[in-house]
Parts: structure tokens; sequence; C-alpha cells
């Protein structure tokens, strides 16, 4: 028996089915995590009853069906809409992705079946209370202790089904600081090609998790060994082994293994700078070339890399603002830190980068700095920092000023004209040019002295 401490909403989904002669099993990622002892937010159920017989049972709680493989969903308010879904068996994979027929089960060990890995393969059925009796045909829980991804059954086979799977391997490895059992791991490998039959948001969305893990760095590893990188990322494959030692610079890795330690050591958990992190030099093996004097370089990488994460936005079918971002973080990460360079400098700085990605801009910097070998910061680094925050209190543009054209006509008792917003243009290059403070009572004054009489 194992004491399995469930949600009220959950423990009333169990007494429902306990008052009828159908049986009810937690299943999946609820009985992974509990065993793991982390958060648990989908809370997954199997039963034996068909979807009709499941509204049927729920006919209080605003239960629904409306698909047709016997899954069966119940609001919650607290979690993820809870999912009771109907034992089965499927047949046929024809697109490598969903089941051409489902076929109702009569018993948990068949549906466990049908299962990708031995750690989801485990169902957990109530006792008494908060008591579970476990359910593990395939020894996900010596999995589990052994901190190992191993499918249920042939690998292959399983592949076969939904090749999604092999994304999935590798996102529960980084997920979990687990290890993909060889066997496993030699299916990916062979399968990797499957991949391309799954529709690219499914596949960016595992992608996205395994950057956003814990362990992003170890999962972007396995991406690669698995043959993976090859098929989602090739541009990214292609970095590994471009050289970047050389006379005057101060990298000791090769691009591609730079830009996984960049991913290792960025500080922020925004999935989409992670992503640029860790492409951030992905225009680098198309711009190469060796000086006469052996020093490598690079010229322009940002501008070509920007070009390649558009392609690569394009074709996972990021969002628009998330490309959007994507591109502009690559594009702008080769930026000049100097104690020399002026406001004007800086603002222009800010203006490509755009201040809502600043801080994700600067967290790329540390993460291309720890992932070369350098310290995290530096002095002109922290002063630069400073100067941003000094910079961005000015205005950026004529709309940012604390005055507007009514208060221009106003003031200067004028009418709507192509006037006022020259008059307007000339208060903004007062403020950014002539450090005029930016304060309505500062700006009135100024505009007057600038036309006393509505000159």
């Amino acid at each position: 028996m194992t004491s399995f401490s469930i949600p009220q909403e959950v423990s009333e989904l169990f007494n429902l089915f306990e008052q009828t002669e159908c049986q009810l099993y937690l299943v999946g990622g609820a009985v992974r995590d509990t065993l793991l002892g982390k958060m648990v937010y989908d809370w997954d159920l199997t039963t034996d009853a068909p979807p009709e017989k499941i509204l049927e049972i729920l006919k209080d709680k605003d239960a629904y069906y409306n698909n047709q493989f016997g899954t069966v969903g119940i609001p919650s308010e607290e979690y993820h809409p809870h999912e009771i879904t109907t034992f089965r068996s499927e047949v046929g994979y024809s697109d490598n992705r969903r089941p051409d027929n489902v076929i109702w089960g009569k018993t948990i060990e068949e549906d466990l079946q049908r299962r990708d890995f031995t750690i989801n393969a485990i169902a957990a059925r109530k006792v008494k209370n908060e008591e579970f009796k476990l359910i593990d045909p395939f020894n996900g829980q010596k999995d589990l202790k052994e901190k190992l991804i191993r499918t249920v059954g042939d690998p292959n086979e399983r592949f076969a089904e939904d090749a999604l799977r092999l994304v999935r391997a590798v996102r529960f490895a980084a997920e979990l600081s687990f290890k993909i059992e060889s066997d496993t791991l030699n299916a990916i490998k062979q399968n990797a090609p499957k991949i391309n039959s799954i529709s690219k948001e499914r596949v960016r969305d595992e992608l996205f998790k395994i950057i956003a893990s814990n362990n992003a760095y170890h999962g972007m590893e396995l991406f690669r060994e698995s043959g993976l990188m090859q098929e989602v990322l090739p541009e990214l494959e292609k970095t590994f082994g471009v050289e970047q030692k050389s006379p005057g610079r101060h990298h000791i890795y090769d691009v591609g293994t730079h830009s996984l330690n960049a991913l290792k050591e960025v500080p922020s958990t925004d999935v989409i700078t992670r992503f640029a992190t860790l492409i951030h030099d992905i225009g680098k093996p198309q711009t190469f070339k060796i000086l006469e004097n052996g020093t490598i370089t690079f010229y322009n990488h940002e501008i070509v890399g920007a070009s390649i994460a558009k392609n690569i936005a394009e074709r996972l079918k990021f969002s628009r603002k998330d490309a959007g971002k994507l591109i502009r973080l690559v594009r702008w990460h080769q930026f000049t830190v100097s104690e020399d360079q002026t406001d004007k400098a800086i603002r222009r700085f800010i203006t490509n980068v755009s201040p809502e990605y600043i801080e994700d801009m600067l967290a790329l910097r540390t993460g291309d700095r720890l992932g070369g070998g350098a310290s995290e910061t530096s002095w002109r680094l922290e002063d630069f920092k400073k100067r941003l925050i000094e910079v961005q209190k000015q205005p950026f543009t004529v709309r940012d000023l604390k005055i507007s054209g009514t208060d221009v006509m106003q003031v200067l008792n004028i009418k709507p004209s192509p006037k006022v917003g020259k008059i307007l243009n000339n208060l903004f290059n007062e403020v950014v040019e002539n450090n005029l403070s930016n304060e309505r009572e500062v700006l009135i004054t100024q505009l007057k002295s600038l036309h006393p009489q509505g000159s």
C-alpha cells in the first residue's frame, strides 16, 4: 500500500465511482510525480467505464466529452481539468502520431501496455482513505529509483506509434534529471527522422519544455546525442566543431559547445531568452574566416544569425511576439560595452533591443560570458547597466514628453497645424541633446521661452 495525498475534488471522483461497479485508477504523471515527491498539476484517471457511463456517473460535475479517444474532462478550480479516460488499446499508427482505431479495453494492465514509458505506466487504485494499491506491470517504480527513461516494451514499436515520444523521452530526462536507457536511446537515434512527421507546433512545445527545465543543458546534450537536433535544429548542429580558439580571442570552446554552456549559465527562466542564448551564435558557421595571422573572425554573424533565427521561428511556428523577441535578441547580442559610449549610442542600443527586452539581453550576455569561460561581469558591463538605467529616464519618442500637442496649442494659443508637431520635436531634441528635464512645468517654461508669442 502507498499513501497518496489527493485533492478533495479528486477524492470526490473516487467516491462517486465507488457507488458503482466501475473501476477508477490514478494513472500517468499523477502517480509518477507523487512517487517522486513532486507537485502534481494534472490529476489524470482511467476507468473500465465507457464514456457514456462516465458522463452518467459525473452528471453533476459539468463533465464533457468531445473526442473519439474515450477521454471525459471535468473542470477544476485549482488544477488543470481532470481527465478520465476509458481503458483502451490502440491499433495502427499510419501518421506516426494518432491511432487509426481505438478499442475499449477491459483491464488496467491492457491500458497500461499502450503507454509510452514505464515511469508513466503505473496506476494506483484507492483502497481506503488515502491508501492506494499500485499496479506496476512494467517495473516503473524500479526505473524511477534508478532514474531511467525506458519505453514500455519494444522502443521501436512505441516510437512508431507516436513519434512525438522521441522528444518526450528527452524532455522527461531533462525535467527529472534522468538518463535514457540504452535500448531506448538507440531506438531514438534510429527513429529520429520520424519526428518530421509530427506537427511543428507539438515539436516546438516539447522543445520549449526541455529548454525551460532546470536541466536544459543536459536535455540539449541528449537532444543532440539522440540525433534529434539534426532533424529539428540542423542549423545548431552545424555549429559543433566550428573552432573559435585563435590569437587575440577569448573563446576556449567550439561554437556549439559554447552555445550549450551559455544555455547552462543564462540566469533567465524565460524560454525565449534561453532559446536565444542557445542560438545566439548560430550565424558563425556561415561567417567563419581565418586571417593571415591565424585569427578567426565571424564578421556580421549576428546579422546572419538573425536571418537564421527568423527561419527557425517560422519553421517551428513561433507566435509573432516570440519570433520578434528571438530575432531581436540574436540580432543585437553583439553589443559594445565601453566607457567612451555616448548617451546617443546607448539610446540607439535600447531602441534596437527595445526597452522591454533589455533585461533579457543582459541575461543573454551573462550566459554568453560564462559560457565562454569569462567572468560573469566586468566593471565596464556594470557601468553600462547603470547608464542604461539613467538613459531610460529620458524620453525615447515625442509621445514620451510630459506635455502634449493640446498643451502646446493652449499655452501658445494656436490652432491645430503641422507647426504643433514641429514645436514638440524641438522640445524633444532639447530634452535629448541638451539634457532638459522632462518635467511638465520645465517643458512649459521652455515652450514659452522658445515661442514667446506663439512664434
